[in-house]
């Protein structure tokens, strides 16, 4: 059994490491959620291969017990959002290692707006900016359920709870801004020029059309 203190590998290395399709598979996943190492990508598999296993054993069984540990299974798995509220067991087999990936933190974080992209959502989780509700998370790996996304923020005492802060600017809403602004200015602009007295434009029509016809002469 060896020393329950010590540390142990919280996922699993693949039988085959250097299968080129599986390299570039991951190659995409870890820049596309903003990972900084593979195993990153082992735990969620892990996890993922965890849950699949018990969801096969559960559908093969029928005992009153395995329907009590499948509802636990989906209770959980729907809390973390991996499922609806209406799915069963077989489900969970369709699941894959990008829908693990999602839930997590440093993803929720980027999703929801509060971060420009998933490397600037890490940097804010390992830098203390990141709580829910009154606990602070500093790892970016954590599996966020439903009910803690509704809390998830910025600390109280982070700088970047303040809306106005520069990182936390969004460049399209600005844009947005500025285009409001010019908009009335070009409202004036049209008004301006329907306040041209309508004798003067007759006169400026006459004097274009005089000189197309000396034109055509």
């Amino acid at each position: 059994m060896g020393d329950p203190k010590k540390l142990r590998k919280k996922y699993a290395t693949p039988r085959h490491p250097w299968i080129k399709t599986a390299i570039d598979a991951e190659k995409i996943i870890t820049k596309n959620f903003g990972l900084r190492k593979k195993q990153e990508i082992m735990i969620a598999n892990s996890f993922l291969k965890k849950y699949k296993n018990i969801a096969k054993r559960l559908i093969a069984s029928k005992t009153e017990q395995s329907e009590k540990e499948g509802a636990q299974v989906l209770g959980k798995l729907q809390g973390l959002g991996l499922l609806t509220p209406e799915a069963g067991l077989d489900q969970i087999l369709g699941l894959n290692v990008e829908s693990i990936l999602e839930r997590r933190i440093q993803s929720v974080l980027f999703r929801k707006g509060l971060a420009r992209t998933m490397i600037q959502a890490r940097q804010f989780i390992v830098h203390r900016h990141v709580a829910i509700g009154d606990k602070e998370i500093t790892f970016p790996s954590y599996l966020i359920t439903l009910e803690e996304e509704l809390q998830l923020s910025f600390r109280g005492k982070s700088a970047l709870s303040n809306e106005d802060h520069p990182e936390r600017k969004n460049e399209a809403k600005q844009i947005h801004k500025e285009a409001e602004a010019v908009k009335p200015i070009k409202e004036e602009t049209s008004e301006e020029d329907e306040s041209i007295p309508k004798d003067v434009i007759e006169d400026i029509a006459l004097s274009k059309k005089e000189l197309d016809e000396a034109i055509v002469e």
